[in-house]
């Protein structure tokens, strides 16, 4: 591991340990023109929530939709706003060649590291995904957290192979399968980093802790930090109550609502940012925004989150 790769992660490793990880949503006009105005109020109200790291350009904030031009602009803008404060995390993707391109770019605009997106469409067997990371790897001095999710998981031999690739330094999971998740940390080397990727994360945040992977990223940071502060608060100090009453009256009511309609993991997260006054704007096709009658139900839901928490709409 480089020494530059070293300092990130005792960096993260510090965040991870201190707060959520924050996954900024990217701001558009309602014409879908990127508003890098809004983006930088918004990413600063993250970073003042006092997130353990910051991951722009992700799943979150719709990657997937940003010319190459735009995702400079937008990670630029994050690292000039964390200013040295946390660390910045960029998403990259696609295939390796693409990935390498964003990566380069990611570089160039000051990022600490990289989040590398499951890739496009097609599935692969586990030695074509380490080669994926090892193409990326050689063409870029930022370290890696690979992301499996969706087409892409390892056994435990791979986590090992990955792990041996110079400047891949953690791994985020999304499958929440504990038992696959278990044999991954006790193949992993010492030092290797893992976080908690699911949807709504919290729902399963204790069930991660188990099986040492207590960190976790949050997209209800993105637009409710007062509690997703609070919930991870209690979940530290060992506040069952207070972990409970929150999964029960605030949580699962929103992953149920977000469970509605597909894409609702990125689209109800910035409506409810958009109830909070935050200028994050629409979501790109192929995401749709919520409903009418989905609003209706989301902002008393809000309120009510908010209230749990001594905060308000």
């Amino acid at each position: 591991m480089s020494t530059g790769a070293g300092s990130v992660v005792g960096r993260l490793r510090q965040g991870m340990a201190e707060g959520v990880l924050s996954f900024p949503l990217t701001s558009f006009h309602g014409d879908g023109s990127l508003d890098l105005d809004g983006f930088r109020t918004h990413v600063a109200a993250q970073v003042d929530a006092g997130p353990g790291a910051l991951f722009p350009a992700c799943g979150t904030g719709e990657f997937f939709s940003l010319d190459e031009d735009e995702y400079r602009q937008v990670v630029a803008a994050a690292v000039e706003v964390a200013a040295g404060r946390v660390p910045v995390v960029a998403g990259t993707g696609y295939g390796w060649a693409q990935a390498a391109r964003f990566a380069r770019i990611a570089e160039d605009a000051g990022a600490d590291a990289l989040l590398v997106l499951p890739h496009y469409l097609v599935a692969a067997p586990e030695s074509g995904l380490v080669a994926q990371l090892e193409h990326i790897a050689a063409r870029t001095r930022l370290p890696l957290i690979a992301y499996q999710r969706g087409q892409v998981a390892f056994s435990g031999n791979g986590l090992r192979e990955i792990a041996r690739i110079p400047g891949v330094i953690g791994l985020k999971d999304g499958h929440s399968d504990l038992d696959r998740l278990q044999r991954l940390t006790l193949a992993a080397p010492e030092g290797f980093l893992f976080f908690n990727g699911a949807s709504t994360a919290e729902i399963q945040a204790r069930a991660y802790a188990t099986v040492g992977v207590p960190a976790y990223s949050s997209a209800v940071h993105a637009f409710a930090p007062e509690i997703a502060g609070a919930f991870h608060a209690a979940l530290r100090e060992g506040d069952g109550g207070t972990v409970e009453k929150l999964l029960r009256d605030f949580y699962v009511p929103f992953v149920e609502l977000r469970d509605r309609v597909p894409g609702y993991a990125v689209s109800l997260v910035k409506a409810a940012a958009r109830l909070r006054g935050l200028p994050v704007g629409p979501v790109r096709a192929p995401l749709v925004d919520p409903s009418a009658a989905d609003l209706a139900d989301l902002t008393p839901l809000l309120t009510a989150g908010l209230d749990l928490v001594g905060a308000a709409l």
